[in-house]
């Protein structure tokens, strides 16, 4: 396996290395076809390098898979020959394109032929010629017919030199055809060489050039012959040929590109699914265009019919009767569902304006579109696979180039940081590329395998993001490569990796989405599949057959096993997590990973197994591994169960179960490992010789208190320096550790043993057992030390494990000081001086290697904590000194504890110190943080459990227990934060998911301790002790499986790399601490002396001697850390260096004020910009780094400025280039001044970073840094902007394309910033952007014909559109609703990007050739392929807004039922709401209406509940309410229709029109007091329903507002106080329905209606709002007072509904006035403050009335007058404020005005005649059942008198509104007040006749009873002739 594996990787390297040979002698054949001097030879010198890395690197590859092949037919030889003839063919060409051989251009051809030749051969010899050899054929036949053609046009160009007789012109037809003919020779050639790797797409690229090369020379030798001649047979044969040409090049590139897009569909079903995938996307997208809708409706129905016929035929020929059955149910599955389709296109093309016929076309739409998935599933699956079989190659190819060309550019690069970062990278894309390869060949071998497939989708996944790193750290490098052509190489790599890496995420998600949930199935078959193997292996290696792997070493094994167990145990934490909430998705990728650590797991098990020398062991570790798959395979299976049955509590019991089992088995496995046994030996030795400390009586003392105490000194001494040994040998050999681990666990047996001799000579209970409580902790300590001794020696690259180490040893130290301070009585300081000489021995060690951080102190808190600790020191050496002259004892111990602690503070503090100082240097390699701290974890884990073993011991007294708790709270505390923060850094979302979950077990598991601590802290009893015990137990298993996960090694830390020059910057530092210890030991041996001996004076002198060793050794340390401040060297050379560049430009800008600036022309154009951008881009992209690395990072800012200086030569260097070459001198003039800007602000900001220097506590610099990195963003901006508009004018499109593949990238990388919006709000953001984008492809189609120029500066908007697009669609997809809609909207942008990219590349291209017809076509194909994915993408935004959309669909329903319950109050209010049904009852639709408001209500609560929900129910929510009230208002009006007489004949019979003969006045209608109340009842009805539709648009409006918002935010409470208002108005109707048939309270439930109504009208007016009408206010307070004191019904309810209209007409006027500009702020309040009044004080009066009419005492009538007045005030006060706004200067007339009412109501009524006009016209005679027949003709003939009467009528009001203009103007009356009170009966009466005519009409337009309404109409026209008679109009 492992050999086919490799022999697999070979060929594809092999494969991508000719395939780049290929390419780039086709471009070294392209480049160098024209004149010499126009040649860019920067570009040929990057095609040669190109060539020459990838011919090194083939001719390796080649040399090992010859040693692979078998070699039974010579197959290795033959592999060797082919490579040895391409590697000439390249030598030939590099020696015939060589500039001095003076070789003829056909011999570079004829080696570049050889080359594809070649080429071809060593492809066939590997297996690896995938292209068809008939495809080759056509190719080179096709090329070979350009040729023809070409040299057929070359005779005609000929002809016409012959005849033309200006010698100049026809040397330029010659030159042109030579030309021509060379092109065809060119395109011949590059043929022969690309065309065995015309797979490959840079290969197609240069084909396609050297088309496009051919076509320009056959344009200029038209050109040429058009201006040599006028003859016109000749021009006429030159373009003939020239037509044959274009034709025959038309005819190979459309060959290539065909098999650039894979030729013909994988079967014919895939073109009509595509069609029906894109037409159904289309249908979406066209919600509101039913016209449109239908036109895709009709080719999706034959898109469809096509689909379902040739499955039917398949069934037809299919041998399996199975598969034929398939075939024609899905084929019927397929027509019905087209069937339903198009009965819904009818209906929506019957009523186009029906948005529900609209939303079914859509629903069936769907259906059609999950019927095709179904049926053509397998075509479909098939062809995306094959696509990222595709992409997976390209990606592979193209990473492997980037390698080669990282390798190339590395000699040259100038940038060692930047250097260093992109080796890192390319080794790990390096380690995924043979994963990626071998799941291409795994899809391709088995194309039929689901678990082939997902491993290659994985394998693609995973490869994404090394691959981003890789491209990032690429472009960062490119401006700092010295060499030219190295340069580009790496660029066009980067460029083409992240173009191919876009192409493969899009893939792979869309492959990903098409297989569906089998991750799960596929991580037990590859379980079982390691479980196999490795029962193969241990066959093999019981037969002695087990052989390494190449590069196996038992090392090396042995580490790759402990990394991996660590992956292996937290992807099984994971794994049980998702199961444990049900969640498939996730489960299945927790699956896959958790196979995939497995499979690393047993490679490594396999390698221990063949490098060992032991037989045993090697069986021991194949069997623990074979028991560790067979956990995990069972572990898998109870995954899948779980998902099942989420809930059960059994199934999470087994599968807890199966999980704990594995874990155990994964230990055994670590455990086989070389050396752990004897560390398991060890522990194990500890833990037997611990139960000592357990019996409840110690043995007899054997030896004297003395002896005891010697013996105790000694072996502490011993197991002190075997914890040491521990600790070395740990970084040792597996048998040094094995030595040391043993030696130790002997010498803590002896010490225990003295230890307890010890105990028994104590005296008292207490204090033997304090000393076993410290012998507990001693061994406790050793077991600790002796477990970080082996998780180091498993996993020696393990974050922080060496601090770990040191620290465990350290305990042990201060362990055993605890005891010997307990235990001894030495002479006097004797003990004290002892401790601390173990303590200084520890921490000895922290200066050994300080490549890892000892704490978390910064730079500058290591200076204080040296200065801190150097002080302590100071008086405690003092006080040492004084305490032994004068005897006291006490204190000199404490002197020497005060010593010790000091000592080992300034220790710690100088090996961070150093470490931060080694880090800081720029050639070291900086580590980087993890996504969690390792260290954190096990701290807070062991914290935890130590504070609850407190928590539950008996002894524990009550400050303990709060102690405990206050421990617990802190570090759960914590986790949670970092779980917080790791979920939303990491960018896998299993493991997002499992940190957030994990924080929630540690947080609901603290949580319910806590309760318990409570309970135990009110009462100490056993009850609360074991209930605060069990409460332990869930937090410390939460904890434990969280430590377990973030052991994960993916989310570990990357330690840094500390350089030569790091380390002899550290090695001052490291020198003075060792001298401080060194001299420290010796001062406190020689003190310890000296205080049983005070009076010796050489003592004395030894004292002072080793004192001011101290003391300069501190002096010495505090200079050297001082000294070695990081980043200021840095930032000083730094400073030198943009000093310099500064001088640079300047002079550049003298010389080109000179115009005397030397022309670069040894680099081209295009190269210098490129330089330039990224230059400029990547000093960008370090701004903030410095800024914040000078706040606060000091390790930070030596690397970080050095890498900012490093892109300034560079950057400096192509800006005077690019002004060299640029002719405009202002342009010129202006490039120069930015770039000095730019060098100038980074002057500045790197004085600012040097006085910050990293400094957290220096905030006086951070104003000035943060001042000086906004003023270099500027620059950068500026200069950026500059650039680009440089670029689009000259058709430079590699920026936009960068820019759009980099916001492709972060759509999908990690988790997105918090969102501050709604889903809405970013999806109208997109919508524009969106639509902008489709606008500017569309534009562009038009500029390619007639402006070429302006192509790029579209294609400028486009590239910005698009980055906005993926920013806002990244917010929008992390808040859709569900999570497949917002994988969808990054899964449609994404496919939009590269249509963007394609549109941008094609621009860029006709930009620079406007006369391309290929490339012209090319760009008109990928705009429409833009518009259509735009399209997608809106159509996937609308189905992430199907709540909204809903509502806004729901809230016009409503709207359509108020405007029509306006007209039926109309209709109720002339008298003919008549119902249909002669026998109906209001009775019989009481209930229907009881039940129907009832269900609005519920309606109504899910509205309000769907706004906190999903989309889906928020939508069926707003759909339900909208049914519901159409329901509601229907029912209500046959109600309303159903009040009165029974006979609706009687009604009309009831009304008694009496007519005047005096022709002055008006026909006044009398109508009985019965059919009035009737009447009014019918518009109280209908009103109530009206405001419940009211209030439920308003409902439905703040709904729509308050989606997806917070539970604060302000529009939830706007939502509320809407659904409030809606309840009480649904309460106010069933009010009015209850007391409808009560005439007694009729009147009284109108008025409480009214009351209500005007109270919500007055709530909903704002406070800008004004008043204007105030006649209609008085008229109905007299009313209102009337109607108070007659207490009748009937004037109750006429009182009722005035005030309703009245109050609204005036509070809807003053919206209309509020926002009048020349309205004083003053007189707004004012107004407010009366119009409020006035509302206020009529509510107050009708709620008076309503008590009179509850209790209608005299005292109560007259109090009515009292409110009148109030309201009356109100009025005056409202006029009078009216007049003020006139005196400020508004124009205002007088509303009592008669001429001005007038021209209002003709005006008015001319309006509404032609509106009842027009509604006449779509009027139809109601059908009579009985005489039908009989009564058509004649209502039809009444309608279309009618109609003439309205005519006449509209024409007769328009008439008399001129003639009222023309009397004005005559001055027959008057413009003013006066005039018009003089002319008051012209006016009055004309008022009163337009009035009453429109009033008339409209009951004649209503009234299904036309005769009595003709009557009365003709009467009132009368008033017509009376108005115009007095002023002579005649008629």
């Amino acid at each position: 396996m492992w050999i086919q594996n490799k022999m697999d990787e070979s060929k594809h390297d092999i494969h991508s290395q000719v395939d780049a040979i290929a390419a780039g002698t086709a471009s070294v054949v392209n480049l160098t076809a024209g004149d010499p001097t126009d040649t860019d030879y920067t570009a040929v010198g990057c095609a040669i390098t190109t060539i020459s890395s990838n011919l090194t690197e083939m001719s390796k590859g080649v040399k090992l898979l010859a040693a692979l092949m078998e070699d039974e037919v010579g197959s290795g030889h033959d592999l060797m020959r082919a490579a040895r003839t391409l590697t000439g063919a390249v030598s030939d060409l590099l020696k015939a394109v060589e500039p001095a051989s003076g070789e003829p251009r056909q011999t570079v051809l004829s080696a570049a032929g050889s080359i594809g030749q070649a080429s071809g051969d060593l492809l066939r010899k590997i297996g690896e010629n995938e292209t068809d050899e008939r495809f080759q054929d056509i190719l080179m036949n096709l090329a070979k017919a350009v040729a023809n053609a070409a040299a057929m046009m070359v005779l005609k160009a000929k002809n016409v030199a012959q005849f033309s007789e200006d010698s100049v012109m026809q040397n330029r037809v010659i030159a042109a055809a030579t030309q021509c003919a060379l092109s065809t020779s060119q395109l011949v050639a590059c043929a022969k060489v690309v065309s065995p790797t015309i797979s490959s797409p840079v290969c197609q690229e240069q084909l396609i050039e050297a088309g496009k090369l051919v076509d320009r020379s056959v344009e200029g030798c038209v050109k040429a012959c058009l201006s040599a001649t006028s003859d016109g047979e000749l021009l006429k044969a030159v373009s003939t040929a020239a037509g044959i040409v274009t034709q025959a090049l038309t005819d190979l590139l459309t060959h290539v590109r065909n098999y650039a897009s894979r030729g013909e569909p994988i079967n014919r079903y895939d073109q009509a699914t595509d069609t029906i995938m894109t037409v159904t996307e289309s249908i979406f997208s066209s919600m509101g265009d039913a016209g449109e809708m239908v036109r895709q409706a009709r080719v999706l129905a034959q898109a469809t019919s096509d689909l379902v016929n040739a499955m039917r035929s398949d069934a037809e020929v299919e041998v399996d009767a199975n598969n034929s059955k398939k075939l024609l149910a899905a084929a019927k599955l397929l027509a019905d569902a087209t069937a339903r389709m198009v009965e819904a296109a009818k209906g929506a093309a019957a009523y186009p304006e029906n948005e529900d016929q609209q939303q079914k076309l859509r629903e069936a739409a769907e259906g059609l579109r999950v019927a095709t998935n179904a049926a053509a599933q397998n075509a479909i699956k098939k062809k995306l696979i094959t696509r990222l079989e595709n992409a997976a190659k390209q990606a592979a190819a193209a990473a492997t180039q980037t390698i080669a060309a990282a390798q190339n550019a590395a000699a040259s690069n100038k940038n060692t940081a930047a250097h260093q970062q992109l080796v890192q990278s390319c080794r790990a894309v390096a380690d995924h590329i043979p994963q990626l390869v071998q799941g291409v060949r795994g899809s391709q071998g088995q194309p039929e395998d689901t678990s082939a497939q997902l491993a290659l989708i994985i394998a693609s996944q995973n490869f994404l993001q090394p691959g981003t790193k890789m491209v990032s750290s690429a472009k960062s490098s490119v401006p700092t490569v010295t060499d030219q052509a190295a340069a580009m190489q790496l660029g066009q790599c980067a460029k083409n990796l992240a173009t191919s890496l876009a192409e493969l995420r899009t893939a792979a998600q869309t492959a990903h989405e098409a297989c569906g949930p089998m991750e799960i199935d596929s991580a037990l078959i590859a379980v079982q599949t390691l479980k196999n193997e490795l029962q193969d292996a241990k066959m093999a290696a019981s037969e002695g057959q087990l052989k390494p792997l190449p590069g196996e070493t038992l090392e090396k094994c042995a580490q790759d096993l402990g990394g991996t167990s660590k992956a292996v145990g937290s992807s099984m934490a994971q794994l049980l997590t998702c199961a444990a909430q049900g969640n498939e998705h996730y489960t299945g990728i927790a699956a896959s990973e958790t196979a995939q650590a497995l499979k690393a797991l047993s490679q490594a098990a396999r390698g221990v197994a063949s490098t060992t020398s032991n037989p045993a062991g090697a069986e021991a570790m194949l069997d623990s591994a074979r028991e560790v798959m067979e956990g995990a395979a069972k572990l898998i299976s109870e995954a899948k169960e779980a998902l099942l049955a989420p809930g059960d509590a059994e199934i999470q019991q087994r599968l807890a179960q199966v999980a704990k089992t594995v874990s155990h088995s994964l230990n055994g496995c670590v455990n086989c490992l070389p050396g752990q046994k004897d560390v398991d030996m060890a522990l194990k030795s500890i833990g037997e010789a611990s139960k000592k400390l357990l019996v409840e009586t110690l043995p007899p003392c054997s030896k004297s208190f003395q002896e005891a105490q010697s013996d105790l000194n000694q072996t502490a001494a011993d197991l002190n320096q075997s914890a040491g040994d521990v600790v070395h040998a740990s970084r040792g050999t597996t048998s040094q550790l094995a030595d040391a681990s043993g030696k130790f666990s002997d010498d803590f047996d002896e010490f225990l043993d003295a230890g307890i001799e010890m105990a028994g000579h104590t005296q008292g209970k207490d204090d033997q057992m304090q000393v076993i409580g410290n012998l507990k902790n001693i061994s406790m300590a050793s077991s600790k030390l002796l477990l970080a001794a082996k998780s180091l020696s498993v996993d020696p690259a393990a974050g922080n494990a060496k601090n770990l180490l040191a620290a465990a040893a350290r305990s042990v130290t201060d362990s055993i000081n605890q005891l010997i301070t307990l235990c001894t009585q030495n002479a006097p300081g004797q003990r004290e001086c002892d401790n601390a000489l173990r303590e200084l021995e520890a921490v000895l060690g922290l200066l050994d290697n300080p490549n890892e951080p000892v704490s978390d102190l910064s730079y500058f808190d290591c200076i204080e904590s040296v200065m801190e600790n150097s002080k302590i020191l100071g008086e405690s050496m003092a006080g040492i000194s004084q305490n032994c002259k004068t005897g006291d004892v006490p204190a000199f111990g404490d002197c020497v504890a005060g010593a010790s602690k000091a000592l080992c503070g300034l220790t710690e503090a100088a090996g961070q110190a150093s470490y931060l100082v080694g880090i800081s240097d720029p050639n070291s390699q900086a580590g980087h943080p993890g996504l969690v701290d390792p260290i954190q974890f096990a701290h807070a884990n062991q914290a935890i459990q130590m504070a609850c073993q407190n928590l539950v011991d008996p002894d524990s007294s009550p400050s303990q227990v709060l102690s405990a708790a206050t421990i617990v709270a802190k570090h759960t505390s914590a986790l949670c934060n970092a779980c917080r923060l790791a979920s939303s850094k990491t960018v896998n979302p299993v493991a997002k998911r499992h940190f957030v979950q994990s924080a929630k077990e540690v947080a609901n598991s603290t949580a319910n301790l806590v309760k318990t601590i409570k309970a135990l802290d009110g009462d100490f009893s056993e009850e609360n002790r074991e209930k605060c015990r069990i409460a332990t137990a869930p937090l410390i298993e939460a904890v434990e499986n969280l430590t377990t996960f973030a052991s994960n090694p993916e989310f570990a830390s990357v330690p840094a790399q500390i350089s030569k020059q790091g380390s002899a910057a550290q090695e001052p530092i490291i020198q003075s601490a060792r001298s401080m210890l060194d001299s420290s030991t010796h001062l406190l041996k020689t003190a310890r002396s000296l205080v049983m001996n005070p009076k010796d004076p050489p003592t004395w002198s030894l004292l002072a001697g080793y004192s001011r060793t101290v003391s300069d050794s501190i002096k010495n340390l505090i200079t050297a850390i001082r000294d070695k401040a990081p980043g200021q060297k840095e930032c000083d050379s730094a400073i030198d260096d943009i000093n310099k560049c500064i001088r640079d430009v300047e002079q550049a800008s003298l010389a080109a004020v000179h115009q005397n600036l030397p022309r670069r022309d040894e680099v081209s154009t295009e190269a210098l910009q490129e330089q330039l951008t990224s230059s400029v881009q990547e000093i960008g992209h370090l701004i903030d780094p410095i800024s914040t690395a000078a706040k606060g990072e000091a390790a930070q800012l030596g690397h970080k400025v050095s890498q900012l200086v490093s892109y300034f030569t560079p950057l400096i260097s192509a800006s005077i280039g690019m002004a060299s070459k640029i002719l405009d001198h202002q342009q010129q003039m202006n490039l120069l001044d930015q770039t000095k800007t730019l060098a100038e602000s980074a002057l500045q900001m790197l004085y600012a970073a040097k006085e910050g220097g990293g400094n957290p506590k220096a905030s006086h610099t951070h104003d000035a840094i943060g001042e000086a990195s906004q003023l270099m963003r500027e620059a950068v901006d500026d200069l950026l902007l500059t650039l680009n508009e440089a670029a689009s004018e000259v058709g430079m499109v590699s920026g936009m394309v960068d820019s759009i593949a980099d916001a492709m990238g972060k759509l999908g990388e990690g988790s997105p910033p918090e969102p501050e919006g709604s889903f809405v709000e970013y999806q109208t953001t997109m919508v524009r952007y969106s639509k902008a984008i489709a606008v500017s492809a569309q534009e562009m189609i038009t500029k390619s014909v007639n402006a070429p120029e302006d192509l790029c500066s579209l294609a400028s908007q486009v590239t910005a559109d698009y980055g906005q697009l993926a920013v806002q669609g990244r917010l929008a997809a992390s808040t859709a609703e569900p999570e497949e809609i917002g994988f969808q909207i990054k899964t449609r942008i994404q496919e939009l990007g590269h249509g963007c990219i394609v549109l941008v590349q094609k621009a860029g291209a006709l930009q620079i050739s406007p006369s391309d017809s290929f490339t012209k076509r090319e760009l008109i194909e990928c705009s429409r392929a833009v518009t259509e994915k735009v399209s997608m993408v809106l159509s996937a935004l609308q189905a992430g807004n199907k709540g909204t959309q809903a509502c806004i669909t729901a809230a016009s329903a409503v709207s359509g039922i108020i405007a029509d319950l306006d007209t039926t109050v109309m209709f109720a209010s002339a008298g003919t709401l008549n119902t249909e049904n002669d026998s109906d009852s209001f009775a019989d639709h009481r209930e229907n209406i009881l039940k129907t408001a009832k269900a609005l209500v519920e309606d109504t609560k899910n509205l309000v509940s769907g706004a906190a929900s999903s989309q889906e129910k928020l939508a069926q929510a707003a759909q339900s309410s909208a049914k519901t009230i159409t329901q509601l208002t229907d029912v209500v009006k046959l109600g309303a229709a159903s009040i009165g007489p029974d006979d609706p004949e009687t009604q009309v019979s009831e009304v008694k029109t009496v007519l005047t003969t005096d022709e002055e006045s008006n026909a006044q209608a009398v109508i009985s007091q019965e059919c009035l109340c009737v009447i009014a009842s019918e518009v109280v009805l209908i009103n109530a329903v009206k405001d419940v539709a009211k209030a439920l648009a308003e409902l439905i409006s703040a709904t729509k507002c308050a989606a997806g918002k917070a539970a604060d935010d302000p529009s939830m409470f706007q939502l509320k106080s809407a659904a409030k208002v809606m309840v009480t108005n649904v309460t106010s109707l069933l009010k009015t329905v209850k007391a409808v048939e009560d005439e007694a309270s009729r009147g009284t439930r109108a008025l409480e209606a009214t009351i209500e109504c005007i109270k919500q009208e007055l709530t909903s007016s704002t406070p800008e709002e004004f008043i204007r009408m105030t006649k209609g206010i008085t008229t109905a307070t007299a009313k209102a007072v009337a109607a108070g004191n007659s207490a009748r019904q009937e004037d109750i309810i006429s009182t009722a509904n005035l005030s309703r209209k009245v109050i609204a007409d005036m509070l809807t006027t003053c919206k209309q006035a509020a926002y009048h500009e020349e309205v004083a702020e003053d007189v707004r309040e004012r107004a407010l403050l009366y119009g409020a009044e006035c509302t206020n004080g009529y509510v107050e009066l009708l709620e008076h009335v309503l008590q009179v009419l509850q209790k209608p005492t005299g005292e109560q009538k007259q109090k009515l007058a009292m409110f009148s007045k109030k309201v009356a005030g109100a009025v005056t006060e409202l006029i009078q404020t009216a007049e003020a706004m006139k005196d400020e200067g508004t124009e205002w007339v007088d509303p009592e005005d008669p001429t001005v009412i007038a021209e209002t109501e003709l005006l008015g009524a001319a309006a509404s005649i032609e509106a009842a006009a027009k509604k006449l016209e779509q009027l139809k005679p109601r059908a009579k059942p009985k005489q039908a027949d009989e009564s058509l003709d004649f209502e039809e003939q009444i309608l279309e008198a009618a109609k003439s009467i309205a005519a006449a009528t509209s024409a007769l009001v328009k008439s008399a509104s001129a003639a009222q203009r023309e009397l004005v103007t005559q001055g027959k009356v008057g413009a003013i007040p006066a005039n018009a009170v003089d002319d008051g009966q012209w006016s009055q009466g004309l008022i009163s006749a337009v009035s009453a005519s429109s009033l008339s009409l409209r009951i004649v337009f209503t009234n299904s009873k036309l005769l009595q309404s003709v009557l009365q109409y003709i009467c009132q026209n009368k008033g017509w002739i009376v108005a115009v008679e007095k002023h002579d109009i005649l008629l």
